[in-house]
């Protein structure tokens, strides 16, 4: 069976995008979703937040989802549930499978990745120890209060200061648990500030910054955890090892995007966010097949997944539509534009100028189109999203998002044209655990037909 796009996952940035399809004229859309409904990660976070970018109103996780499910509804968005995609090809040839159809086989115009992130887990951190009962994922713990109305325990420790791990140390505490500390292995907090108050300040739980857990005890139940200071190399130091008494660990320790298909698909990736990489309309190195939300880089607003998402949808309906280049070369470094001979014969020195400039423009929209602008993150900058920038497919206006490596305090955000510096915008603080981002107007490349690159780095005055 044939559809125009294929969008592999039903949470925020699936929804957003599928949507912004149709809206932009696209009829035959399916959403491929593995769960038993729609909305993703959204439908475990009752706390609220949500919304306050998109509709200007605070709305739970499920509030949230439950506006973009009802227009999946009003546009007959078709889509499975309980389906898991096993495999996608180059030629857009999905295969899924799921308990009513088995094995199936589908191809698409256009895909777009939309599947999410899931967390790391304790495997991933080498904590000695056996594997007693009570360790538990921050988000598995979420799913199991707010869902399946189950308490993992009632003392608890939590490790990683991520957004989740912050939320579920208030929300274990409302359930009636005595959260003892959330302990941060790096020297500043994974999560949002507000999260940060709103979570721990206001019921005094304590944050240790540049601490760690360094043994589980318990063998059938967990019994307790060491903690130990680190040092600036986050190897613990010796003297301050201290024993808390608990029966349940939350791990909140960063997430990853699910991006096995995507590496299977052979796209290219990027090693700062585990994510593809990607041009200014969401698309990877394979024409028609699109990336958005936090398979592409974790986000730390929905609003934010929903606003990409719809800038994937609507591109991959441009696409659609022809109104995309195919000739991508996103892994080539771009090259500069040649100086242009233009020839006069026999007409007036007012048409031979309009023909010669006219001639000049064509060559450098060619040139734009088949040669991308790459997008460097340098100086204390992690990474961008997009790395590339098509000026002939971008829109009037384009965000670029990136996270910072540290924290930063009084510094600037600039942003070069190749050697020559556009934006130097002051910033009172910023934090990894906080996106930021620039804005690019289509009209700031019209005065450099040239550029090849674009930089953006933390500076000094």
């Amino acid at each position: 069976m044939e559809y125009d796009i294929i969008v592999i996952g039903g949470g925020p940035a699936g929804l957003a995008a599928a949507i912004a399809a149709k809206e932009n004229g696209i009829r035959d859309i399916l959403i491929l979703e593995r769960e038993n409904e729609l909305g993703g990660i959204l439908n475990q976070c009752i706390h609220n937040g949500f919304g306050l970018h998109t509709f200007q109103e605070e709305l739970t996780g499920p509030e949230y989802a439950a506006r973009y499910i009802e227009k999946i509804m009003d546009f007959h968005i078709s889509y499975k549930l309980e389906t898991m995609v096993l495999s996608v090809t180059r030629d857009k040839e999905v295969t899924a499978v799921n308990p009513k159809e088995g094995i199936i086989r589908l191809r698409a115009r256009a895909v777009i990745l939309a599947m999410g992130c899931r967390e790391r887990p304790r495997g991933a951190l080498n904590i000695p120890g056996f594997r007693p009962a009570g360790i538990f994922s921050a988000g598995t713990a979420q799913r199991l209060v707010n869902i399946e109305g189950r308490m993992p325990g009632k003392e608890v420790v939590i490790l990683g200061s991520g957004d989740i791990g912050l939320i579920m140390a208030r929300r274990m505490t409302l359930e009636g648990a005595n959260v003892k500390l959330v302990a941060e292995l790096m020297p500043y907090s994974g999560g949002l500030k507000r999260n940060i108050v709103q979570c721990l300040d206001d019921f005094e739980i304590p944050l240790r910054l540049s601490t760690t857990v360094v043994k589980i005890h318990g063998k059938d139940r967990l019994t307790g955890v060491t903690i130990a200071k680190v040092d600036e190399n986050k190897k613990p130091v010796a003297d301050t090892y201290e024993y808390l008494s608990c029966d349940t660990l939350l791990l909140s320790v960063g997430l990853i995007p699910e991006n096995e298909l995507s590496v299977n698909l052979g796209l290219t990736m990027v090693p700062a966010t585990a994510g593809p990489q990607v041009d200014e309309s969401m698309q990877t190195c394979v024409s028609g097949i699109f990336a958005c939300g936090n398979v592409l880089h974790v986000h730390d607003l929905v609003d934010y997944v929903s606003q990409e998402a719809a800038c994937a949808g609507k591109a991959a309906a441009k696409y659609l539509a022809g109104g995309l280049r195919e000739d991508r070369q996103m892994e080539a470094r771009p090259t500069q534009v040649n100086q242009v001979e233009v020839q006069y014969e026999d007409q007036d020195e007012e048409q031979h100028i309009g023909q010669g400039e006219k001639h000049i423009d064509q060559h450098i929209d060619q040139h734009i189109e088949a040669n991308p602008i790459e997008i460097t993150a340098a100086q204390g900058v992690r990474y961008t999203v997009p790395q590339f920038i098509y000026t002939a497919n971008m829109e009037d206006m384009l965000i670029l998002r990136f996270r910072v490596g540290d924290v930063y305090q009084n510094k600037y955000i600039s942003m070069y044209f190749d050697e020559e510096r556009i934006v130097h915008k002051k910033k009172k603080i910023m934090v990894p655990g906080e996106m930021e981002e620039l804005k690019l107007k289509k009209a700031d490349l019209s005065g450099f037909p040239d550029l090849k690159c674009i930089t953006v780095k933390i500076e000094e005055a």
